[in-house]
């Protein structure tokens, strides 16, 4: 009974909160309030069954819930401190960004540098079974995932994923390891002048980690920034805004936000930014959501930088934290998020909450990953920057350079050795085994970058690990996707004998978006050019 006494009392503070806003004797809230408690009461003290009033009340939030937004959630009390724990802290387990959709496991982002990208897991994916055992319907929730996919470091766990519209399963064995959440994955600098900064998620000291990468880059000659947020699903909103202030002159608009029971919020610059002046393009792609977009757009909205990639993912619904009486928290959408110019970040979910899930599946089919002029905007949706350039509402960032997904390099093999940790396995293995050589043989990761091939001996190391891990050699989609595996695998042995800082460095040289960068920001005519919209 204590749940339900619990209950009463919520109900009976909302019975308060009303009577004092409104004179009506007794608004809509408070009949649907009344008639939900008594609801719960008469299940508890009339039903045939014994019942768990507990499970019954927080299914009634959640289903409600669902019926509003894809993002308005219901967090039980033991699972408020993990749902935090990507932003201020760390944990041990594969390494994903969820989200619970139709009670499905859906990752929203593998952690960068963590077990599950190392084995191939990719944004959209979605757990079906975890361990041989179904892992999908009414009893799947954060307690489970947590049970089921966190665990100690070294121990394994293999689950089978749903890709976009392929009807077979695709297996992955994960072993589990400390998570790494230092949200900057890597600062260095690419050239003389250029220097690069990957931002994971908008953290509790992102700002600061930020600013301590600047200053290092900037002492090393650093004259123009690519800051790249490809992937970055977003995270405190304060932490957005101080980012954007490092590159905006004082008393420009950052951000608003406005509701229809929260009137318009505007965040402006202060006169404290790092980077005012600098040459800046910003990389982002479909897994780049809420403060990535905030910030993406400020850049765009004010002409300050250079916006290359693909359009970004489309959540710019503001949640406001409410603590319920028993320590649970309900994160409701009380706002939408808006670009200074005045769009709109959020993308359409009028078709509910399973059809916003499909997005990403959506935009493959439409060729919008391949193809920039399969994305179509209405004249409605028309804003201009500051300077005079159209830009678009309707959902996401759309980048002023389009850059496709990169296929180049795509076979069969490929996808299999990652997507059954040969790649990984036989790398990890090889770095363990020969860390103190490497070390010993390149002194740093500069010369070791310069001078390090991957010869025959590691190839045929390969084709062994692939055939334990019964992945068939194709000579043929070898040659196709060779130099791109070779450079992986140089990637990965760096990665696992330094930093993950420095596998980017190695991939750098294949990375279309950062290429395309580097073109951008040598060419001062073509920058100046694509910022003034002609």
């Amino acid at each position: 009974m204590k749940s339900l006494k619990m209950f009463f009392l919520a109900i009976a503070c909302l019975f308060a909160m009303v009577a004092t806003a409104q004179n009506h004797p007794q608004s809509k809230t408070q009949m649907n309030a009344q008639k939900l408690g008594t609801t719960l009461y008469l299940i508890e003290n009339f039903y045939v069954d014994t019942t768990n009033i507990d499970k019954v009340t927080e299914d009634a939030i959640i289903a409600a819930l669902k019926e509003l937004d894809p993002h308005s959630a219901y967090i039980s009390k033991k699972d408020v401190e993990k749902a935090n724990e990507p932003l201020v802290g760390s944990f041990e387990g594969i390494g994903v960004t969820f989200q619970l959709i139709r009670d499905t496991i859906t990752v929203i982002s593998p952690t960068a540098g963590g077990p599950s990208e190392k084995v191939g897991i990719m944004a959209g994916d979605q757990f079906i079974k975890i361990d041989g055992e179904e892992s999908t319907g009414k009893k799947i929730d954060n307690e489970y995932v947590q049970k089921h996919l966190r665990g100690k470091k070294g121990t394994k766990v293999t689950v089978s994923v749903k890709r976009g519209n392929d009807p077979e399963l695709l297996d992955f064995e994960i072993v589990r390891d400390k998570i790494p959440l230092n949200s900057i994955n890597a600062a260095y600098m690419l050239d003389k002048h250029i220097g690069y900064i990957k931002l994971d998620r908008f953290a509790q000291e992102s700002t600061q980690e930020f600013k301590e990468a600047f200053a290092k880059l900037q002492a090393q000659g650093m004259e123009s920034l690519i800051f790249d947020l490809r992937g970055n699903t977003g995270g405190y909103l304060n932490t957005a805004i101080d980012l954007v202030d490092q590159f905006l002159d004082e008393d420009q608009l950052v951000v608003f936000t406005e509701g229809i029971h929260s009137p318009r919020q505007e965040w402006r610059s202060t006169a404290e930014g790092l980077y005012t002046t600098g040459k800046l393009v910003v990389l982002i792609d479909e897994g780049s959501a809420s403060a990535s977009e905030i910030f993406s757009g400020a850049m765009q909205d004010h002409d300050r930088g250079i916006v290359i990639g693909r359009r970004s993912f489309g959540k710019g619904l503001v949640q406001r934290p409410f603590n319920l009486p028993d320590g649970a928290v309900i994160r409701l959408t009380t706002s939408r998020y808006h670009t200074p110019s005045g769009r709109c970040i959020q993308r359409p979910y009028e078709n509910g909450v399973e059809d916003y899930a499909k997005e990403m599946t959506k935009r493959l089919e439409h060729g919008e990953y391949f193809h920039a002029d399969s994305i179509h905007f209405p004249d409605s949706l028309k804003y201009t920057t500051d300077g005079g350039r159209t830009v678009y509402g309707g959902g996401g960032i759309m980048p002023d350079l389009f850059i496709p997904v990169d296929t180049a390099y795509n076979s069969k093999l490929y996808t299999n050795l990652v997507r059954k940790g040969a790649l990984n396995r036989f790398t990890t293995d090889y770095a363990l085994k020969h860390r103190d050589e490497i070390r010993a043989q390149y002194g740093d990761f500069e010369h070791f970058n310069k001078d390090f091939t991957v010869g025959n001996d590691l190839v045929e190391g390969l084709k062994k690990a692939a055939e334990e891990a019964k992945v068939e050699w194709n000579d043929e989609q070898f040659a196709h996707s060779e130099k791109f595996i070779l450079l992986q695998m140089k990637a990965l042995i760096a990665r696992n004998v330094w930093e993950t800082q420095q596998y980017y460095q190695v991939m750098s040289t294949v990375d279309p978006g950062i290429q395309k960068a580097l073109e951008v920001l040598g060419n001062d005519k073509e920058y100046k050019r694509i910022l003034k919209g002609k």
